[in-house]
């Protein structure tokens, strides 16, 4: 039980990699905060599956992109699991999928900024506690898509550009202070945000992949156990694909 008497916030916890991160977190030991926006059933959903298999869990409510939302969050999780010893920015701002001469600044811009704030709220809540107890594990979720750029993923590839920038900047100054920052990059994974892809894509994307296939959340959600667990204690400013080998470094 690598995570036990551990607290995780894991934000966009109600479904996807995020789910599937809360739900692993708790079966290594963890207690596990599930945030979610909109999706109020989908998260108190996973909460129950986590309380089923005998974990401690609650649901939270969010929006990652405004201040005083994220700090009262931080708050209920404080009082409600404890200290919070893991956070996973999971939380993706959505976008559309298109070239850079079709996408409007509108849409690029909410996409930049809200995953940017997402993380500086979320860290800006959490840390100051982690200093005081001089240990805390932060998890940026990114992408592949950050080094390894695709057709009509411009905005989505400059979000997580940044995102990896400020979670390396953060690897940076924490560690003097016991806190560890690292990212995991999924490649492709079967989540509802690529159900618009077709079987053929996703096909051909595993014929290229020297796994032989795409990724699923548990993939993702392994990656972060082992980087919140003790086991990797010495792991900090790290880029860790998920991708069965196509994103090599």
């Amino acid at each position: 039980m690598p995570m036990k008497d551990k607290v995780a916030l894991v934000t966009g916890a109600s479904r996807g990699i995020g789910a599937a991160t809360a739900r692993m977190l708790a079966r290594h030991g963890a207690a596990v905060a599930v945030n979610y926006f909109r999706s109020a059933n989908a998260a108190r959903k996973v909460v129950s599956e986590i309380v089923d298999e005998g974990g401690n869990a609650i649901a939270v409510r969010a929006d990652v992109r405004n201040m005083n939302q994220v700090e009262a969050m931080s708050r209920k999780v404080a009082e409600t699991l404890g200290p919070i010893d893991t956070l996973v920015l999971n939380a993706s701002i959505s976008f559309p999928v298109l070239p850079f001469l079709k996408i409007p600044w509108k849409d690029f811009q909410a996409k930049l900024v809200g995953e940017l704030q997402a993380a500086f709220f979320c860290c800006k809540a959490v840390v100051p506690a982690m200093v005081m107890r001089k240990k805390g594990c932060i998890i940026g979720i990114s992408s592949g898509l950050s080094r390894v750029v695709g057709e009509g993923f411009c905005a989505h590839s400059t979000a997580k550009s940044g995102l990896d920038a400020f979670m390396k900047s953060l690897a940076l100054e924490l560690g003097p202070k016991g806190i560890r920052v690292n990212v995991v990059a999924p490649g492709l994974t079967e989540t509802d945000a690529t159900a618009f892809l077709s079987k053929k894509e996703k096909d051909a994307a595993a014929l290229i992949t020297p796994l032989k296939r795409i990724g699923l959340p548990d993939d993702v959600a392994g990656a972060v156990v082992l980087l919140a667990s003790e086991e990797a204690r010495f792991v900090s400013g790290a880029y860790l694909p998920v991708s069965g080998g196509i994103h090599m470094t």
